[in-house]
């Protein structure tokens, strides 16, 4: 069973998320913040990071990723940066930062499904 760690600093989001991955049998991890998120995925070694751009404190989404493509702990983790903030700017930086994907809100949950099975293999 593939895991997909959820990091979004909104409860709401993170149980809507993780209630469409159980429907297709993913195992779900979530996080409130940049930092938990680093502290899970070393733990647990997810298949993917659904990680929201825009939390607070010292790792928002883009720096978090940061960390876990820059750590061979966690560097094979895949992270897919889902956000509302469309730009140039947000994909220019999420792609410097080793981001594998962009999924933008707001989206149906079948949408995302497709990407992360997309992302997954």
């Amino acid at each position: 069973m593939k895991k997909i760690l959820i990091v979004d600093d909104r409860v709401e989001v993170q149980e809507l998320l993780a209630a469409t991955f159980r429907r297709q049998d993913y195992r779900v991890l979530k996080a409130g913040s940049g930092r938990e998120a680093v502290d899970t995925a070393i733990q647990h070694k997810p298949d993917l990071v659904v990680m929201d751009l825009i939390m607070p404190g010292d790792l928002d989404g883009i720096e978090a990723t940061r960390v876990l493509k820059g750590d061979p702990r966690t560097s094979s983790c895949k992270v897919m940066i889902v956000t509302g903030k469309q730009g140039a700017r947000a994909l220019k930086e999420g792609t410097e930062a080793g981001a594998d994907a962009f999924f933008f809100k707001p989206f149906s949950p079948l949408e995302l499904l497709r990407k992360v099975e997309e992302i997954l293999g």
